[in-house]
Formats: structure tokens, C-alpha cells, sequence
């Protein structure tokens, strides 16, 4: 695990160094938004279409999914309740409550694991995330941060969803999938090829979108609760809960290991669209990464001896 989150760290540090230093005649703002788009609406549909089609869907695709809802739950439950505690204003408890909740399963979770356990994980990664995290974070997060948010935006959850191109990949895989129909070799060769591309730029992405000037001492009293549901509380329940529901013991690890990923980058659009205290999330996405660097390895040590 330390080699691979090694190679993934000079990945997200050429992020950062391009966002640093990116030639001037494009900000570095436009430079990540291009990354972004292409990842989001090429690249990464190629990939879940790809992985989708040919996957099997069994129950322990629902079991993955629910075991994903499970960990949203108590991460937001969780920080509820802590926040009862601490002095936040509004908008500080809605970009608190997203950033403890939703994980980075595919931006950060999808290389990992590529990487440690094998290519056969990406089925997991992305139902993991698309079968449960966007699609709750796309619905029921967005109405959560119109509730704390600090202006009068809306947008409809279902309008929303609609415009993300890897659910319209997994819905078109799904129904491709049950239908029972082939994929030809020339198009398994052209979205194999795409989707190779998906790793290198996400985490290069990554790197771009963190803030690291975000990091406040300031707000390390609010954080530190994150940090230790995201990272401790809520992969240690994950991994509880696929035992007692009879998930299959190869899937035991890899769910675990996404559930312990730190704070999802998209989160931060939410943040800014809705009004949430958009710096606490970015910091809070700054440090739950750092820190995953050491609980990462320490969840793949345990969970391989358990």
C-alpha cells in the first residue's frame, strides 16, 4: 500500500505544482475545469460503460450499495450529533455535515485500489459511488445544503441528476448488461483505451483542487471530528456491517478501504452553489487527504490480518 500511495502522491503533487505553476496565458482554474469536463464527460462514462456492460449484477451489487448508504448515514448522523457540541454557524454545519458523509470513493478510490487489489475493484469503486454516494449527494445532499445554505438557489435534485454523464453510463451498462447483448470487440478496444486515461488525470485533478491555503488553525477544532468519522468511525462500521450482512469476503476489503477515503472533492461545488462555508469543506477535503495517507495503509494492514 505505501509504494502505491507514493506513486499516487507524485500524481497529486504534479496536480498541485501545475496549479502553481500552469503557463499564464490559461488560469490554473481553467486548466483544472478542462481536466475536469474531459474525466467527467468522456473519459469516466467510457470507463463505467465499459466496466458496467460486462460486470455481473447480483445481490452483491445491492449489498454494496446499501453498505455505501449505510456509511453516508452515519457519517452524517454522527456529525449531527457532535455538532450539537461545537460552536458553528449554519452554513459551517451543512458543509460540515457533506464533508464528514460522502467519500472520495472514485477520484481517490478508483486508483488506489486499481493499484493494491487489481482492475476486478473498479465494478466495486463504482457501484460503490454511482449505485448510492452521487446519486444521495445529487438528492438528499443538495437539499440538505439548500437547507444550510447562506442563499436562495435551487436547483430540482432530479434536474440534476440527469446531467451527470456516468450515471447515463451506468444506466446504459445496467440495461446492456441484463439484455444479455455482447460487447464488440472494436468498441471494448476503443473504451478501454479511454478509459485508461481515467487514473493519471483524476488524481492529477486532484491535486489541482486541493487548498491547501484553506488550512486554517482556526477551524482544526471543527475538523478534527471529520477527520475521525470519515477516516476511523465509518469504514470500522462498514466493515462491521458487510459482515453481518453476508457480503461476499472478497468484496469485504475493497468496500472497507472505500469507505475510509477522505472527503469528496465535489462536495465543493455544492458548497459554492448553495452558500456552505466553501472553505471549511475545501480544508476539511485538504486534511482528511493528508491524513489518509496514514490511515489508508493502516486500514489495508488490519483488514488483511482480520
Amino acid at each position: 500500500m505505501l509504494p502505491v500511495l507514493a506513486q499516487m502522491s507524485l500524481l497529486i503533487a504534479c496536480g498541485t505544482f501545475w496549479k502553481m505553476f500552469a503557463p499564464a496565458h490559461i488560469s490554473a482554474l481553467a486548466h483544472r475545469r478542462a481536466l475536469t469536463d474531459l474525466v467527467f464527460f468522456i473519459l469516466l462514462p467510457a470507463l463505467v460503460l465499459d466496466v458496467i456492460w460486462t460486470a455481473p449484477l447480483d445481490s452483491s451489487s445491492l449489498q454494496i450499495s446499501f453498505l455505501a448508504a449505510s456509511g453516508i448515514v452515519i457519517g452524517l448522523g454522527t456529525m449531527w450529533l457532535v455538532m450539537r457540541w461545537l460552536s458553528a454557524t449554519k452554513q459551517q454545519t451543512g458543509a460540515l455535515l457533506l464533508a464528514a458523509a460522502f467519500p472520495n470513493a472514485t477520484y481517490l478510490g478508483l486508483p488506489v485500489l486499481n493499484q493494491v487489489l487489481g482492475p476486478e475493484t473498479r465494478v466495486t469503486v463504482l457501484q460503490y459511488d454511482l449505485f448510492a454516494c452521487t446519486p444521495i449527494l445529487l438528492s438528499f445532499g443538495m437539499l440538505l445544503a439548500q437547507h444550510y445554505g447562506g442563499n436562495n438557489s435551487e436547483v430540482h435534485p432530479l434536474r440534476a441528476l440527469l446531467k451527470i454523464p456516468p450515471l447515463w453510463a451506468v444506466t446504459l451498462g445496467i440495461f446492456l448488461n441484463l439484455a444479455g447483448i455482447q460487447q464488440p470487440e472494436i468498441l471494448d478496444s476503443g473504451l478501454s483505451m479511454l478509459a485508461g486515461g481515467v487514473v493519471p488525470l483524476m488524481l492529477i485533478v486532484l491535486g489541482m483542487s486541493i487548498r491547501w491555503h484553506s488550512l486554517r488553525l482556526r477551524f482544526m477544532g471543527l475538523l478534527f471530528p471529520v477527520v475521525l468519522i470519515s477516516l476511523v468511525l465509518t469504514p470500522f462500521c462498514i466493515f462491521g456491517l458487510s459482515q453481518v450482512i453476508g457480503l461476499n469476503t472478497d468484496l469485504i476489503i475493497p468496500v472497507a478501504l472505500i469507505s475510509a477515503m477522505p472527503t469528496m472533492v465535489f462536495g465543493i461545488v455544492i458548497c459554492e452553489r448553495y452558500g456552505l462555508d466553501s472553505e471549511l469543506y475545501a480544508a476539511a477535503v485538504t486534511l482528511t487527504t493528508i491524513c489518509s495517507l496514514v490511515t489508508l495503509p493502516l486500514w489495508f494492514h488490519w483488514l488483511s490480518i482480520s
